[in-house]
Formats: structure tokens, sequence, C-alpha cells
């Protein structure tokens, strides 16, 4: 029990360097470029503090729960008496490892649904669009994209194929949709991809993919583990302009 608070210790004096550049340049910005005292002084201190409390919780959870789950999680999926059960010994194929698949898509569109990142710029894009662009929605186009963009993923891991094969693909698809999407979603969905890659998302489909690259047989953790982020941020983008394509093609046909 002790060395959990040791670790939580050490976690806290790493993320006060990491966060001080940030309150060296606000503060600083704030005394000689615009030369006033901070507004709500004791608000703005207790919020950093409770900010730096917040992340090394977070980073302490990453490393005691999030990661080592992930990778557990890996490991009994591709465990062979799971995957072949009486057929104990035969090779395997890709396509014996659907229960993989099928957390891979589960886990993408569940840890999106909970990316506080996303809920942000779903509620501001609902507020500035004067309630056309829905708050759930925008979620679950983007949940739904992570999930596919995972779950593709996984499969390149499980085959070995190449990355730039699926990242110049997905790009191409998606500057084919961007010459045909709304102009009002574009930008939109290009950031959609970006904040599904933050704090809940990360952890654990790091840990999936560092975890199946070191149990899947002849696969390297450095070489092919890593990746799934690049799917997580690629594929909501295809399908919120995937979104916005449907919703204006069905306003059309009701008109």
């Amino acid at each position: 029990m002790i060395h959990i608070f040791i670790d939580l210790f050490h976690v806290l004096i790493a993320t006060v360097w990491d966060v001080l550049p940030i309150v060296v340049i606000l503060f600083g910005f704030q005394r000689l470029a615009f030369r006033t005292p901070m507004p709500n002084r004791k608000k703005v201190v207790s919020g950093f503090l409770l900010v730096l409390l917040g992340l090394a919780f977070f980073l302490e959870g990453l490393e005691a729960a999030l990661f080592p789950l992930g990778k557990l999680m890996a490991q009994q999926l591709t465990d062979p008496v799971f995957i072949a059960g009486d057929e104990v010994g035969r090779a395997l194929e890709w396509w014996d490892y659907q229960w993989v698949y099928l957390f891979a898509f589960a886990i993408g569109f569940a840890t999106t649904i909970a990316e506080p990142s996303l809920l942000a710029v779903a509620i501001k894009a609902n507020q500035v669009s004067a309630g056309s662009i829905g708050i759930w929605g925008l979620r679950i186009a983007v949940a739904i994209g992570v999930a596919i963009g995972i779950a593709l993923g996984v499969f390149r891991i499980i085959t070995g194929t190449p990355l730039y094969w699926y990242i110049i693909t997905g790009y191409v698809f998606v500057v084919v949709q961007t010459m045909f999407a709304p102009r009002m979603i574009i930008a939109l969905a290009y950031d959609s991809g970006g904040v599904t890659t933050s704090t809940v998302t990360v952890p654990l489909v790091a840990a999936l993919g560092l975890g199946l690259a070191s149990t899947v047989p002849g696969r390297n953790p450095l070489l092919d583990g890593f990746g799934l982020i690049a799917f997580a941020s690629l594929f909501p983008i295809m399908s919120v302009l995937a979104y916005a394509q449907l919703s204006e093609w069905s306003t059309r046909r009701r008109k």
C-alpha cells in the first residue's frame, strides 16, 4: 500500500515539472505583456492545483490499471486455447480472431463516447450551429469511425500488413469525401479526428495494440504494436463526413 503513495508522489513531482512551463508562460505574459494582475488569482491557482492532482492520479491510474488491463485482455483474447478450443495446435488464421475484432470495435466505441474532449467539441458545435449539429449525432458518428478504425487496425496487426497501405487509402477517401461534403462540416470533421485521441481512448488503445503485438505469433511490439491511434484519428474524419453527407441527402429527399 505504501508503494502506491510513493509512486503517486513521484508522478506528482513529474507532473509539476511538466505543467510548470505552462504556468510560467501564462503568468509571464499576463505580467510582462498585458502588465495587469491576473484576475481571480485564487481561483486560477486552485484550478492549477486541481489539474496537477487530476493529472497525477490519472497517470498513476494508467500505469496501475489501464495499461495492464489492456495487455491482459489482448493476451486472453489471443490465447490459442480460447481461439482454437478443441483444435489447439493448428495454425491460426486471421478469421480465427473474430472476438478480438469485436472487442476492438466495442472498446473503440465505448472509449470515444466517454471522451471528454469530444463532448466539449460536440457541445460547442451544437451551440455555434444553432442546433443543426446534434451533440449525440456527432458523438455517435465519431465513435463509429473510431470503432471501425481500431477494428481494422487490429486486423492489420494480426495479418502483419504494412501500415501505409491503410493510411494512404484512407486519406484518399477523405480527400474525395471532402470534395462532396457540406462545407460547414469539413473543418469540424477534421477536428473530430484529433479530439478522439485523448485521455480515455489513447491509453486503452495503445495497451491493446502493444498487447496484441506481444502475443500474436510473428509480431514485433515496436514495429506492429503502434499505429492504432492513427486509425483512431483517421476514420472519424471519414465517418463524420459520411454522416453529414447522409444527413444532407436525407434532407433533400424529404424536400
